[in-house]
Parts: C-alpha cells; sequence; structure tokens
C-alpha cells in the first residue's frame, strides 16, 4: 500500500470510517474480505472501533494511525478493521462485553485483537503511541501480540475460546419468573435518591453523564406517588446541567458529558440522542412546574437542532464534534484541532466583540482574565474561559446598578454578538448521517414540543407566536422522510447518508421509532403515524422477540460475523430497545385496546424481573415502563377542527398538564376521525357538542361526559 493514498475506507459512507480514509494504516471495512484475508494469510485482526465526534479517536488516530512506522508494524503482522460503532452497534456490542470483562472498563476508541475467526483474545481502549499515563505503548503492544501469535499461538487461541464460551454462558437468559409490582419502583427511586448530589445535582462523582432516562423515571415516580423528592432531584439536576458548562449558551445544544462533578467543564461534542432525551426531560419539567425556565431550555435546544442538525433530505444528523481549528490558527494550513476550539473565550476576544454589554456578561458567565477553567498546565483550555451561569440576574443588577430588565437585554445582545462572530470561527465537523433510531427520539422529542410549547404560553411568549407549529413540522418532515427512505414495507435501515440508505436495523431503530411516532399521532391526529407504529410492532416482534427468555435480542442473528446475539438490559445514554418497547406496547394498548399487547409487555417486564429489583439502577427506563405498565391509564381525546381556537384551546388544556399515563389524542371530524375509528373503533361515536369542539376524558375506554371548555376539562 502507497503511504498517502486512499485505503479502502475511502469507498465507505460513514464519516468515521472516511476520516481515516487516507491513514498509512491498510484498512478494511468489517466483511468478509477483511476475514478472508485474514485467513489466508493466517493474520490476527486488529479491530478499532469508535465514532466520528470522539476526541480520543482522533487523539489515537493522529498519534499512532498517521505513523508509519505503526502503520508498518500493523500492515505487516494484522489485518486491521475499522467500525462505525453508531453505524454497527451490534458489532460494537459484542466486543464492549469482552473489552469490559476482561479489563473491567471500556470505552471508545475500543481497540480488540481478533483470531481469523473473529474470537477475541486481548483488548483495550485508547494506547498511546509509546507507554505513558500508566498505559502500555501501541506499539509495545502489537509487538508482543504478534510475537505471541507465532510462538504461543495454542495458548492464545485456548484463550479466545474460553473467553468466547463465557460470554456466550452470561448472555443466556435467565428463567423466566414473576413479573415486578410497585416495590421495584420504590426500591428504585431509593436507589437513585441515595447516589443523588444533593450538592451540584446529578448522580455521585465526576465525570457526570446526561442520562434522561433516569429523570423520566423519577418524574413518573413523583405523579404516581406524590412524594417531591423524586421531582425535585429531577429539578436541581436539569437546572444544573442547564446552567453550568455542559450547555452551550451561545448556540444552544448540550455537550456531550461533564469532565467534573460541578457540569462546569464539558467534553465538547453534541449528540442528537442527547438533545432529543433532554428536550423530552425538560419538557415534562415544564409540565410538571409550569416554570417557563425548563421551558426555554427546551425550545433553545430544539431551535439548536433544527438549525445545526437537519438534513436537507429531512431527518437529522447525528452528532458535532469536539474537536476544531482555534480561531487564531484558521489559516494556517494543516492546523492542529484542538478539542472545545469553537466554544471557549479569551477575555480580550469578549471584550472586543461585546463593547459596553461585556462587563455584565463577563459577571454573568464567570469569565476571568487569564481563565476559568480549572488550571493544568498541559490543557488545551487553560487562560481561556468556558462559558457557565455564575451569577443571577439579580447579582448582577445589584452589583452594576441597572435593572434587571436591562441586564436580560444586556445578555441577549451578548449571545447575538457572540453567535455571529463564532460564526466566523472554524465550526467543528459535522456527522451528517441520519440514523434511523435518533431519529425516532428526535421526532418524539419535536412531537412532544409541539403539543407543549404549542402557542408559546408556557415560554412566557404572547400567544400567537406558536413555536409548537415549527417542532410539529419538523417531527412530521422527518417520520415522512424515514417511511419513504428507510422502509420498503417489510423493514427498516438503519443510516442515511448522501443519497444512501443502508444496514439492516436493530431493535433499537424499530423501538425507538415506534416511539417518536406515538408521540406524533397524539400531536396532529394523523392515523396514518399510528397504522405504521403497529406495523413497526409487528416486525420488531417478529425479527427480534426471544420467545425463550422473553423481550427483545437487538440483531436478527442473521449475520454470522456477529459472534453472539445480544440483548440489550441496560439503559445508558441510550435506553435498551427492551425498555422502550414495553412502553410502547403499554402505549399501543391504551390506544387500540389490545390484550395482546400488554401480555407482551408484562412477559417482557417478568424477563428484567430480577434486574429490576437487583440492579433498579442500570434500567431506569424499563422501571419508568414498568409503571406504566402498573398505572391506571387517561385517553383524552379532543373532538373538533384543528384551526378552531376553541379546539386548541382545550388541547393546550390537556398538553400543559403532566400526564404520563395518559394519551391525548386530538380528533378532527370527518375522514380523519372515521380512519381513526378504524384503528380505535372507541373514538368513533364521540362527537362535537352542539357545534362546540369537546374534549372526552375516559378511563380504561370508558368516558365521562363530553366538556367544551379549558376550565371544564
Amino acid at each position: 500500500m502507497i503511504v498517502g493514498m486512499p485505503n479502502r475506507l475511502a469507498a465507505e459512507q460513514s464519516p468515521y470510517l472516511l476520516q481515516h480514509a487516507h491513514n498509512p494504516v491498510d484498512w478494511y471495512p468489517w466483511g468478509e474480505e477483511a476475514f478472508a484475508r485474514a485467513r489466508a494469510e493466517d493474520k490476527p485482526i486488529f479491530l478499532s472501533i469508535g465514532y466520528s465526534t470522539c476526541h480520543w479517536c482522533h487523539v489515537m488516530e493522529h498519534e499512532s494511525f498517521e505513523s508509519p512506522a505503526i502503520a508498518g508494524r500493523l500492515n505487516r503482522d494484522f489485518v486491521s478493521i475499522k467500525v462505525d460503532r453508531e453505524e454497527r452497534p451490534d458489532v460494537d456490542r459484542v466486543y464492549m462485553t469482552f473489552v469490559q470483562a476482561t479489563t473491567g472498563a471500556g470505552g471508545w476508541p475500543m481497540s480488540v485483537f481478533l483470531t481469523p475467526d473473529l474470537q477475541p483474545f486481548f483488548s483495550g481502549t485508547y494506547f498511546p503511541p509509546t507507554a505513558q499515563f500508566g498505559r502500555p505503548g501501541f506499539d509495545d503492544v502489537l509487538e508482543e501480540l504478534a510475537r505471541a501469535w507465532r510462538e504461543e499461538r495454542e495458548r492464545v487461541l485456548r484463550s479466545a475460546t474460553h473467553i468466547v464460551e463465557r460470554l456466550v454462558a452470561s448472555n443466556r437468559s435467565r428463567a423466566a419468573e414473576e413479573a415486578p409490582n410497585a416495590l421495584a419502583l420504590v426500591a428504585g427511586a431509593e436507589h437513585f435518591a441515595r447516589a443523588f448530589d444533593a450538592r451540584r445535582g446529578g448522580f455521585g462523582d465526576a465525570p457526570k453523564f446526561p442520562r434522561p432516562s433516569e429523570l423520566l423515571f423519577l418524574l413518573r415516580e413523583h405523579a404516581r406517588t406524590g412524594q417531591d423528592l423524586p421531582r425535585d432531584i429531577v429539578l436541581h439536576t436539569l437546572r444544573a446541567m442547564a446552567l453550568g458548562g455542559m450547555r452551550d449558551h451561545i448556540g444552544g445544544g448540550f455537550h456531550r458529558y461533564s469532565v467534573d462533578g460541578n457540569w462546569r467543564v464539558p467534553h465538547f461534542e453534541k449528540m442528537l440522542y442527547d438533545q432529543a432525551q433532554i428536550v423530552l426531560a425538560c419538557l415534562e419539567a415544564a409540565q410538571v412546574t409550569a416554570d417557563p425556565f425548563y421551558a426555554q431550555i427546551a425550545e433553545d435546544t430544539l431551535q439548536y437542532v433544527e438549525r445545526e442538525l437537519t438534513d436537507r433530505a429531512g431527518g437529522f444528523h447525528s452528532a458535532e464534534d469536539a474537536d476544531s481549528v482555534p480561531p487564531e490558527q484558521a489559516a494556517t494550513p494543516g492546523a492542529r484541532k484542538m478539542e472545545g476550539a469553537f466554544y471557549i473565550w479569551r477575555q480580550d476576544e469578549l471584550r472586543a466583540a461585546l463593547g459596553d454589554d461585556s462587563e455584565v456578561f463577563e459577571r454573568r458567565f464567570g469569565v476571568l482574565p487569564d481563565g476559568n477553567a480549572p488550571f493544568d498546565p498541559h490543557s488545551e483550555f487553560t487562560g481561556r474561559n468556558l462559558l457557565y451561569t455564575a451569577r443571577s440576574l439579580s447579582d448582577i443588577a445589584g452589583d452594576t446598578g441597572l435593572a434587571p430588565a436591562e441586564v436580560a437585554d444586556a445578555l441577549l445582545r451578548a449571545r447575538r454578538r457572540l453567535f455571529d462572530v463564532r460564526a466566523a470561527r472554524p465550526r467543528p465537523s459535522l456527522d451528517d448521517k441520519v440514523l434511523t433510531a435518533w431519529n425516532g427520539l428526535m421526532i418524539a422529542a419535536c412531537a412532544r414540543a409541539a403539543r407543549v410549547l404549542d402557542d408559546g404560553a408556557i415560554l412566557g411568549q404572547e400567544v400567537g407566536d406558536d413555536p409548537g407549529a415549527r417542532h410539529l413540522i419538523a417531527a412530521r418532515r422527518a417520520a415522512t422522510f424515514l417511511r419513504e427512505t428507510m422502509w420498503d414495507g417489510t423493514r427498516l435501515l438503519r443510516r442515511y447518508r448522501g443519497g444512501d440508505a443502508a444496514i439492516e436495523g436493530y431493535a433499537e431503530d424499530y423501538a425507538y421509532l415506534i416511539w417518536g411516532l406515538l408521540e406524533l399521532v397524539q400531536a396532529d391526529g394523523d392515523p396514518a403515524w399510528l397504522a405504521w407504529a403497529q406495523v413497526l410492532q409487528a416486525r420488531m416482534d417478529a425479527r427480534f422477540w426471544d420467545d425463550e427468555g422473553g423481550a427483545w435480542f437487538s440483531t436478527t442473528g442473521d449475520d454470522p460475523s456477529v459472534l453472539l446475539r445480544m440483548k440489550e438490559d441496560y439503559d445508558g445514554a441510550e435506553p435498551a430497545p427492551s425498555s422502550v418497547a414495553v412502553m410502547n406496547l403499554v402505549m399501543l394498548a391504551h390506544l387500540s385496546g389490545g390484550a395482546p399487547e400488554r401480555a407482551r409487555a408484562e412477559r417482557a417486564l417478568t424477563s428484567f424481573g430480577a434486574r429490576l429489583r437487583e440492579q433498579a439502577r442500570g434500567v431506569p427506563m424499563m422501571l419508568a415502563s414498568l409503571g406504566a405498565w402498573l398505572a391506571p391509564w387517561r385517553q383524552t381525546v379532543v373532538v373538533g377542527p384543528r384551526a378552531d381556537a376553541r379546539t386548541r384551546a382545550l388541547l393546550a388544556a390537556a398538553n400543559r398538564r403532566y400526564t404520563p399515563y395518559g394519551v391525548v389524542l386530538p380528533v378532527e371530524p370527518g375522514p380523519q376521525q372515521a380512519a381513526l375509528a378504524e384503528l380505535m373503533p372507541w373514538i368513533g361515536a364521540m362527537t362535537m357538542v352542539d357545534g362546540a369542539p369537546a374534549a372526552y376524558v375516559c378511563r380504561n375506554f370508558t368516558c365521562e361526559r363530553p366538556v367544551t371548555t379549558p376550565d371544564a376539562l
């Protein structure tokens, strides 16, 4: 292979793989061509897994994969394969299980060494090129593993076989048991309360990750029990996240996580799935409290997504990178990218840009002459300022003699000015692939925002601003794109980029998209979304359901290169497919009255029974689904023309309330109602009352007398 010439990854669509297309490493994508070469040449495989916005993936590429010396060793002794974990979560999940089991930790970049028949025998994450930070050098690792493969082959193969047998055994489903009850919910809430950081928000110490499924569960426990503590944990955590450095105070949206325990210093990549789930948590907090603060954070985040992460075809892009070229080096050819360069500021930059508004801005966001980042002589942030909310508006007003309204106006002007200044900087790279699963989450967030934010009243805006209409358009557009591009009538595809739709969908693609569609039908009442959700659920059950153990496998099991057919049982940055699927089934049952959906949900909950009781903090979304399965549900149906202000007033009254165990359906009299009634016969006889739009509140499909005013509703 000629150094500097494109390698095989140049023909791929994944932005992550394309980032490595000019490495001197002789990379292969995951596939039979690479496996066949490993077998033919009797070489072990080096498998490197990451994603395009991963900072340490970039570091390892620069240090090792761009090194001719290390590339030469890899090309001589190994067959090297690159995998985008976001395109192939099935491959990632198998080998991450191995890494965690053998090293006690995990993360990306993931570095795994395999036999030619894909059995792992050694692993790690980031390796520096030479030994440092207490980690072995990558060059030394390669030399030792090549030697072991030549001289101790039998031991290596025996170890690999033993490890795979252990992984297979640990992956077997436990015997089904009795379905869990409300005691699991009580115990789960207590687990989170004990882990809660009452001073700083969140759970535990650094690093702190947003895991919105925790917050969604705790808000449901507040609704179920009336206890204040679960609610207060959520509100404190969301406020700390929104005020801290993890939020982009200039452009909106949230960074991936905080490296410190105070939510001050972020890891700067922005992921679509984080934006979607944080929006959902903020919207629910706004419903619980009627506090515009949470609604405004949701709105600001959605504006970021709709502005920066929306594909021209209609879907949503996956992420923005953490790294970019510092603005002062923008004109320097080959300048090295720096983490957070797009987002951090020197004090003199701020003063030059803001003029008289700078003092207010500096007080608000903790700006210091020598930078406000924790001092570290090796840090790229030293001497620069990470924006976080340091002072309240009232404190700044007291210090400056300005009225609070004047302070707020100055901050708004400053934000707009810095947005424009920042737009001239080199922007972090965009991962522009469209993933079905993550788009499902974003559709859910946009559709919920369309209902909750509606006419802007909860934001403190004048009625008539109507942000909800904008979010409904975004949700419909993305759902239409997925239906037309990623669905052939029998199967979903996972990834779209540049006109190319590919990769068989996984369980999460089905589950998350169904969630989005169930939110969307509640936003616009279009029966097509419900019909598609029902079809997708049937296909998900057919392709992924585990008849023996209950719940859903993550994959179909059709790809022989994936060693294990795994069942995700951890609600992490993204919730487990089974956790979301149970919630979907419960909602489908309360829309259509279907007993089969409830029975399947109960079977899945039963299979997770031990996990719910013994390791509740690992499955908060499944806990939320258990609460939904146990709760009495309410159906609220508003019948009336959507253009009628009286209909909208009834819908606003229903949607602003926090009713996690309920559905709200807008029903347009005429053909739409007739089509909905084919799917939900119980709404067929509902009518307007004396020509006025009417709301029906039903429990277990038994309805009270209709009402026609928001107060009565």
